[in-house]
């Protein structure tokens, strides 16, 4: 099939090299501009799609918008046999989704219709979801409301977002293909009424442990913002991450530290850090960042 591919981050860069492994021609990959980063923050970086569709000969498009009538008129004369979308990170008018003969197909990291939206794996962490999967939707107007064509579940216990996003991303590589196969014969299901939740985008002050909650949410922010914010406590006016931790059946006043392991009492129950990072310094196991920065028992964090 003649295909444009669109995708941003890390997540959408599996999709892209199995149409390619496919033998689809995509005729196009559109990606977000580059952003300012390096190590200095000045410096313009490319997107991993970009980087990725470079690598492969592929034209590249860094449209801020495609709401724009020349932008539309372009992707319209690629005369694509379908446009594949995932975790672009632009809104698709009308125009563009209908461009393409069979439409824009969409990898989405839910179960839809739960968690439809910006931050579907980070939520399904947080509200504790025991399984989560990929759908691959035919786009339309709303947000993540598209008729289905197929799905497919993993589990999500005890998992970060680092892992599951790498997870994810490679089950919805192998369901597109599926689903790119069968295209004109796959039937689309429309998503149920019941079962709708949205996927807020993540603010940075949610990595924050509020030791005033029980202690299994604290477990569950830590794998949610691990790798990227990084939950984290403060102590002595430092910022520590916390990038792994696990749940002890302690209890004591919230915020209090009830032993030599940094055993954190919250509402209900306890949580124990095992793996900690300080700012400007590697990630360490709780064992090692106590040595060079004691936070004794009674000590309170928060």
């Amino acid at each position: 099939m003649r295909l444009a591919f669109m995708g941003t981050p890390d997540f959408a860069v599996p999709t892209l090299d199995a149409l390619l492994a496919a033998g689809h021609e995509v005729a196009a990959a559109y990606t977000q501009p580059p952003r300012p980063g390096g190590r200095r923050g000045r410096e313009l970086v490319p997107s991993p799609v970009q980087r990725r569709a470079e690598a492969a000969g592929i034209a590249v498009r860094t449209p801020t918008s495609l709401r724009d009538a020349a932008e539309q008129e372009a992707l319209r004369a690629l005369r694509l046999d379908a446009a594949v979308v995932a975790a672009y990170g632009l809104i698709l008018p009308v125009a563009a989704l209908e461009a393409p003969r069979f439409g824009c197909l969409n990898v989405h990291a839910s179960l839809l219709p739960r968690w439809r939206g910006a931050a579907p794996i980070q939520r399904a962490i947080l509200a504790g979801d025991a399984r989560t999967g990929v759908t691959i939707m035919q786009m339309e107007k709303g947000l993540d409301t598209g008729p289905m064509l197929a799905v497919r579940e993993t589990g999500a216990t005890g998992k970060t977002s680092g892992e599951l996003t790498a997870e994810l991303a490679e089950i919805g590589a192998r369901l597109m293909v599926e689903a790119l196969d069968r295209i004109e014969e796959l039937p689309r299901v429309p998503q149920p009424d019941d079962g709708v939740t949205y996927a807020a985008k993540i603010e940075k002050q949610e990595a924050r442990l509020d030791f005033t909650r029980p202690a299994v949410d604290a477990e569950r922010r830590v794998r949610a913002f691990n790798p990227a914010p990084g939950a984290y406590f403060e102590h002595r006016g430092e910022r520590i991450k916390v990038h792994q931790a696990e749940l002890a059946s302690v209890e004591g006043s919230p915020g209090t530290v009830m032993d030599e392991a940094l055993t954190i009492a919250c509402a209900q129950g306890a949580l124990r850090p095992l793996k900690l990072q300080r700012a400007g310094r590697g990630v360490m196991t709780a064992e090692e960042v106590l040595r060079g920065f004691p936070i004794p028992p009674g000590s309170v964090l928060g």
